[in-house]
C-alpha cells in the first residue's frame, strides 16, 4: 500500500465534494452516464473517493469498488447504501490488487490516472484482472498538446500533484503502453476531458 498516496487522499477527503461536486460533476453527468451505461457483468470500478459518480451508475449492477483512501470510502457509505443494486467497496491500492486473474467482465474508471503514482504499472495490474475480451471504459482529463496549454498545465502540476491530481497525464499513450487496444477516444472538453475505451486483446 502506498501510504503517502493513501495519506494525501485522505486529507483531501472532508473536502472532496465541494471541491469535486459542483458545477463540474453537473457538467459531465450525461456523458458519465453515458459511458457507465455500458456495464455489464463482473465489473471493477476505481477509484471510487467519496461515491460522487454513484448516481449516474445503471440500476442492479454487481459493482467492486475500490479506493486507495479509507476515509473516501467512509463517506462514500452513505451513497453505497443508497444505490439500487450491489456495490462492495474496499481499500485497496491499484499497483497491488487482491483479485485473480482474469476475474472481471469489465473495468471502469473516473478520474483516477490523473492521480496513479505509476500509471502504466497501475494499468499492467487491471489488465491482469481482466478477462481477455474485456473492456476498459475511463472518463479521465489529461494533459494537452495544444499550446498554451500544455505549459500551463506542465507548471500547474508542480503544485497540484503534492494536493492531488496530475494535470499532465499522457493517459491514452499510457493505456497503449500498458498492452491494452484502444477502441474509442472522445474528447469533451479540447483534448483535456475525454472518455477511452480499450480492450483487453483475447
Amino acid at each position: 500500500m502506498d501510504k503517502y498516496t493513501q495519506k494525501k487522499w485522505d486529507k483531501a477527503a472532508p473536502h472532496f465534494d465541494m471541491m469535486a461536486g459542483g458545477g463540474a460533476e453537473k457538467r459531465w453527468k450525461p456523458f458519465k452516464e453515458t459511458l457507465f451505461s455500458n456495464m455489464e457483468g463482473n465489473i471493477l470500478f476505481l477509484a471510487l473517493g467519496t461515491g460522487l459518480d454513484i448516481p449516474t451508475f445503471p440500476k442492479g449492477k454487481n459493482i467492486s469498488a475500490i479506493d486507495i483512501s479509507p476515509r473516501m470510502l467512509e463517506l462514500a457509505q452513505a451513497r453505497i447504501d443508497e444505490y439500487d443494486g450491489s456495490i462492495t467497496a474496499e481499500v485497496m491500492d491499484v499497483h497491488d490488487l487482491k483479485y485473480a486473474d482474469r476475474y472481471f467482465d469489465q473495468v471502469f474508471t473516473s478520474c483516477t490516472f490523473c492521480s496513479v503514482p505509476n500509471p502504466i504499472e497501475g494499468l499492467k495490474s487491471l489488465k491482469r484482472v481482466l478477462k481477455p475480451g474485456g473492456d476498459l471504459y475511463m472518463f479521465e482529463h489529461t494533459g494537452s498538446k495544444y499550446y498554451p496549454f500544455k505549459v500551463m498545465m506542465d507548471l500547474m502540476t508542480q503544485l497540484s500533484k503534492r494536493l492531488g491530481p496530475d494535470m499532465n497525464r499522457t493517459t491514452v499513450a499510457n493505456v497503449a503502453a500498458a498492452g491494452f487496444e484502444v477502441l474509442e477516444v472522445n474528447n469533451l472538453f479540447l483534448d483535456v476531458v475525454k472518455t477511452i475505451k480499450c480492450r483487453n486483446p483475447k
